[in-house]
């Protein structure tokens, strides 16, 4: 048997031939750890005959159980799963440290423990530990298992023998598997642990949910085919500042990734927000210039939200941006956009952005609200309080339109909304009654929509 070293990233899983300080895919320095692979010098050649049976299912002849899923006593998280969770899934949970993953967890075992075992690993916590979390949460479950063990070798085993409805890991990064030759949390041994928990879950028929870290960047900490081995990736994430916690899906094979659940941290845990939307205006200040209301899809669900913008002078040279919740990138673009266009001088200012309440915006209807709290914020006109608006802007200046027209009005006009700015190629059907809608066709009606 002859020995051949190779190097591979701690960061990115990339497998070098030779030692870098700086790792050629990723750009991570000091990343890269030496493994030893054993080859053996003599090759053997395999050669398969004809199967004389079949394996393989024709698939109208699967049968699917109607119970596949099941709910674990949280609208919220079972909306972001899809409606439950499906039996022999794999799912991973990410998060920044002490955001309520573990919290989160817990509390969903007093559901599910009512109808199956539940097997809780922890690698971080001790036994003792966990039961002063779980009475702080009211967690009393009898069929809840708890097992402080990071040897895969060893839980295998135990819940072979357990045979649970549900598998909790806290965390992947902890596990290993001591047939390997490499600390825990290092690449080979994340996949490894991953590995031999999918094939449990596949042929046991069991659920398992994986709690997993994440790096400074924001990323699932370990190798990138950890998120290709799991059904379901989701991310759990919030202003410490704040509250206000939100499980979105990254990946989910068994349903939408686009669906959004939101929680209240409190003193026994995380608490179910059931209108979202009236917990992320409620503290919206009157009269005041530089904010304006917006609706945005999350997922099926439209969610309302205020976007404040703040325009000053700038003392520097270069004027500074700051932006919290919705994109670097977009702020740039609609800033250039309204300089352009309108003859606004942002750049001989300092701009800060901020989204109430925690949440982070990608969608770009985000843009009509966006360019009208800037414009209100740079000529001191304060947006209307009953008005809120959605729209994507063009880099001509433009209003183009936006989907689930009609789903956003429903939710303005029940919260009390009652003119709504939108484009003007939007098609709307059913207008409830008291509302006003306000269509632009670029930029500049939002100039006489101000007044200004």
């Amino acid at each position: 048997m002859a020995k051949k070293s190779f190097y591979v990233c701690n960061n990115c899983g990339s497998v070098q031939q030779k030692w870098y300080g700086k790792c050629p895919d990723c750009g991570e320095w000091n990343t890269l750890e030496e493994r030893e692979n054993e080859i053996k010098t003599e090759k053997k050649h395999k050669t398969f005959s004809a199967a004389k049976t079949i394996s393989a299912t024709p698939l109208n002849r699967i049968e699917v159980s109607s119970r596949m899923r099941f709910s674990t006593g949280l609208e919220e998280f079972d909306r972001v799963l899809g409606g439950g969770i499906v039996e022999g899934s794999v799912t991973l949970l990410a998060g920044e440290p002490g955001i309520g993953k573990s919290t989160l967890l817990l509390q969903i075992c007093n559901e599910i423990a009512r109808f199956g075992t539940i097997l809780y690993v922890s690698g971080e916590e001790s036994s003792a530990q966990i039961k002063l979390r779980a009475k702080r949460l009211g967690v009393e479950a009898e069929e809840l298992y708890i097992l402080s063990e990071t040897n895969m070798n060893k839980i295998i085993p135990e819940i072979n023998a357990l045979r649970p409805k549900i598998v909790i890991i806290d965390s992947i990064q902890t596990m290993y598997d001591d047939d390997v030759a490499s600390a825990p949390g290092s690449v080979t041994q994340v996949k490894q642990s991953a590995m031999m928990l999918m094939q449990e879950a596949k042929t046991e028929n069991v659920s398992i949910l994986i709690v997993g870290h994440v790096n400074k960047d924001g990323a699932i900490a370990g190798p990138k085919v950890l998120e290709h081995i799991v059904d379901a990736v989701l991310y759990f994430d919030g202003d410490r500042q704040h509250a206000y916690r939100m499980i979105h899906a990254a990946k989910n094979r068994f349903g939408s990734t686009n669906e959004i659940g939101v929680f209240e941290m409190g003193s026994v845990g995380l608490i179910q927000v059931e209108n979202p939307s009236a917990v992320l205006l409620s503290q919206r200040p009157r009269g005041v210039s530089g904010s304006c209301a917006v609706c945005v899809m999350e997922g099926s669900r439209p969610l309302l939200a205020e976007v404040q913008a703040l325009s000053s002078s700038t003392v520097y040279p270069s004027p500074k941006r700051t932006s919290q919740g919705i994109d670097f990138n977009r702020l740039a673009l609609i800033l250039a956009v309204l300089e352009k266009r309108l003859g606004y001088r942002f750049s001989a200012n300092d701009v800060y952005i901020n989204v109430a309440g925690g949440l982070r915006i990608e969608e770009p209807a985000v843009d009509l609200a966006l360019a009208l709290s800037l414009i209100s914020s740079y000529k001191n006109v304060a947006v209307p309080e009953d008005a809120v608006a959605f729209g994507e802007i063009g880099l001509a200046g433009e209003c183009r339109s936006v989907p689930n027209i009609e789903q956003r009005i429903s939710e303005a006009a029940r919260m009390g909304f009652s003119k709504i700015v939108l484009p003007k190629r939007c098609t709307v059907k059913n207008v409830p009654d008291g509302v006003e809608l306000i269509k632009v066709q670029g930029i500049f009606d939002l100039l006489g929509f101000l007044g200004v």
